[in-house]
Parts: structure tokens; C-alpha cells; sequence
């Protein structure tokens, strides 16, 4: 099974393709726990029918309990044994509940067989899956010269139709894991980017600090010796000192700027991408090419936090990104559908931020919300 690190609730392609799992293997699997049902209606004991119903009942509960934990990654361990212990506990109870019912007549109990290889794929490996079929058979042949069935009929019940069931129950899972695995090789290679540009930067404060760093320790040192001996000069390299902190702040102070200081296009870029593979459909007008750079890095700042909203606070299938300049005012408007009550507004605390951050600079943030269409608005001077 695909690793549990990964959390398609926050992923809506992934979370429905979760879903259509969910649905597939619900509809397979329990399609052959249907047809013991067939039995209860030809048993003549209500008796037998009765505990023959219960044990069905408990089977169908207890492959739901399996199902959900199959696709479901992010659950925790403990449950995901207890769901697998809890159908063993009721498989072998099926046997004296659900076997004798409609005996000789029908192959109750093979369907359930049949339901249980077919589960193998959700719960052990191939080569285990193996040895659980062997068992199951087994069983099988043991419930038919029990309750007086046929064994080439059960023999044919729980092992043609279980072996077909878990065929295809284990291609759904081994895509389902491909898609789980496809989407935490896109994280990793995310946070990995992040690692990399801290690390970027961590070097370049190095470098920036360094050698400043040690010039400033020999000066102090220098003039710590100087001082009983000669005060003019230690003066002179004190002074020396307190140049070079203010060159290595300054230093520092531009280097922080040029890491903070994002490229629009590439934010953009960035954006749309990470937009797109949210299944969100994103259309982005071309930027205006005299955009000057003070007005690029805080439309910047906009566009990652009205991103952000777009997959926080909506259920958005389309986002539209157009960017502007008039005379000396740069706007940014992004729009997007699937706004409710929970979408962001004026009292956000990002966008109430974002607003003090544009006002300081000189612009404006305005948003509306037209029944499920958010737009946000943001301007900024664009004085070349």
C-alpha cells in the first residue's frame, strides 16, 4: 500500500479519484455478497435464515470497514488493523451461521468465499494472497461435504469468481497507489526545491558575512591591543570596526531584499501550475512588459496570497488572473468561482496584512463576493 504521508483530502483530483476507488471496489466486491442473499430466500428454516442474515450482515460491515482503510492513507495504523482483524473474526463466524443455509441447494457460503478471495489484494501481497486463497478453498470443500453441496460447484463459485474479483480488485488498488505514490514524489520534489533555496541562501549569507565577519574580529582585536599603547589608533581602528558592521548590514540587508523579492513571472508561472494540477482551470492575461520592479514584487506578494485562498477557502473549477497598467497604476485582479461562506473577505487576517503592506507602499486591496464568484482587486503605483 502507498505510504500514509499523503493527505488527498487537501487534493481535489486526487480526492475524487479516491472516491471513484471507494465506489468501484463497493460495487465488485459486494455485487458477490449479494448473491448468498439467493440462499436465505431458498431456506425453508427461518432459523437458519435468520442467523444466516446476521452473518451476512456482519460480512458487509466488516468489507466496509476494509474498503475505507484500503483507500483511505492517511488513517491511522491501529484502525486499519482492527478493520482487517474484525473480517477474520467475522469470516470465521460466517461458517456455522452462513453455511448450512439453503444446504444442497444453493452455494451460500462459496459467495462469501469468493467475497474473501477477492479481498486478499485489499489486505496481504500477492504471494500471501496465495496461500489466504488456498485457505479459503479449503473451507469451501469442507462446507460442501458438511452441508451435503456440491464441491466442483463450490470449488467453481469461490475459486473462479474470487479470483476474478481480486484480478480486478488489485488493479484498482495498484492504480490507486501509482496515483498516491505519483502525488507525494510531487511534494518531496517541493519541499526539496524549498530545501534548496534555503539552502541558497544560507550561502549566500556566508559569503556576504564571512569574510566581513572575520576582517571586523582581527580590527577589534587589533584595537583591544592598541588601546593601553597607542589610543589614536586604536580610535582610528574602532572606527574602522563600526564601518565595516554597517557595510556587512547593509550587505546583508540587499541580499535579504534580492531572496524576498520574487519574480512576478515566475510566481506566476508557479501559480498557474500549482493551480492547474488542483484541477482548477486557469486563464492569465499577458503582463504588460513596462511593469516596473517595485510594482512586480508587491503584486507578487497579491498573487501568492490570493492563490492561496483560490485553494484554501473555495472549491474553484476556474480562476482568472489578469494583470494591467494605467498610466502610473499597476492592477491585479484575480477572479474565481466556487466561493461559500468560509471564502476569504476584507477581515481575513492574510488579506488584512496584504492590505496594510499595499497601503504602505502607496496602493489598495479591495475584494467582493457575487454569489459564488470571488474577485480580488489589488493596485499599486506603476512611476517608472
Amino acid at each position: 500500500m502507498a505510504s500514509e504521508a499523503v493527505t488527498p483530502r487537501a487534493d481535489r483530483r486526487l480526492r475524487r479519484a479516491r472516491q471513484a476507488t471507494l465506489v468501484s471496489l463497493a460495487t465488485g466486491v459486494w455485487a458477490s455478497v449479494l448473491l448468498p442473499a439467493v440462499g436465505l430466500t431458498r431456506e425453508p428454516d427461518p432459523g437458519r435464515v435468520a442467523l444466516g442474515a446476521v452473518g451476512i450482515l456482519a460480512f458487509v460491515i466488516a468489507q466496509t470497514g476494509v474498503l475505507y482503510a484500503a483507500v483511505t492513507p492517511w488513517l491511522d495504523r491501529r484502525w486499519r488493523r482492527r478493520a482487517e482483524l474484525s473480517l477474520v473474526v467475522v469470516a470465521v463466524l460466517t461458517v456455522p451461521l452462513v453455511g448450512p443455509v439453503a444446504a444442497g441447494r444453493w452455494p451460500t457460503w462459496a459467495w462469501l468465499g469468493a467475497a474473501l478471495i477477492g479481498m486478499t489484494p485489499l489486505l496481504v501481497r500477492w504471494r500471501a494472497a496465495l496461500a489466504v486463497a488456498v485457505g479459503v478453498l479449503a473451507v469451501a470443500v469442507a462446507v460442501a461435504w458438511w452441508t451435503g453441496g456440491s464441491v466442483p460447484r463450490h470449488l467453481a463459485v469461490t475459486g473462479g469468481i474470487g479470483v476474478a474479483v481480486a484480478a480486478v480488485n488489485g488493479l484498482q488498488v495498484w492504480f490507486w497507489d501509482l496515483l498516491v505514490e505519483a502525488r507525494q514524489g510531487q511534494a518531496a520534489q517541493a519541499r526539496l526545491a524549498a530545501a534548496e533555496e534555503r539552502l541558497r541562501f544560507a550561502r549566500d549569507v556566508h559569503d556576504v558575512l564571512g569574510h566581513r565577519l572575520t576582517v571586523i574580529a582581527l580590527k577589534a582585536e587589533l584595537a583591544a591591543r592598541l588601546a593601553p599603547v597607542d589610543p589614536e589608533r586604536a580610535g582610528r581602528e574602532a572606527a574602522e570596526v563600526q564601518r565595516l558592521a554597517a557595510s556587512a548590514l547593509s550587505e546583508v540587508r540587499e541580499t535579504v531584499h534580492g531572496y524576498r523579492a520574487v519574480d512576478l513571472d515566475e510566481q506566476l508561472t508557479a501559480v498557474v501550475g500549482v493551480l492547474r494540477s488542483c484541477g482548477v482551470r486557469c486563464t492569465v492575461l499577458p503582463l504588460p512588459a513596462d511593469l516596473p520592479q517595485p510594482a512586480a514584487i508587491e503584486l507578487a506578494a497579491v498573487l501568492r496570497e490570493a492563490s492561496t485562498n483560490v485553494l484554501r477557502h473555495s472549491r474553484a473549477d476556474w480562476c482568472r488572473i489578469r494583470i494591467d497598467r494605467e498610466d502610473d497604476v499597476a492592477r491585479m485582479t484575480v477572479a474565481n468561482d466556487g466561493a461559500d461562506d468560509s471564502a476569504p473577505d476584507a477581515h481575513s487576517h492574510g488579506l488584512r496584512g496584504l492590505a496594510d503592506r499595499l497601503a504602505a507602499a502607496g496602493g489598495e486591496l479591495r475584494v467582493r463576493r457575487e454569489g459564488a464568484i470571488f474577485t480580488l482587486e489589488a493596485t499599486v503605483p506603476a512611476r517608472s
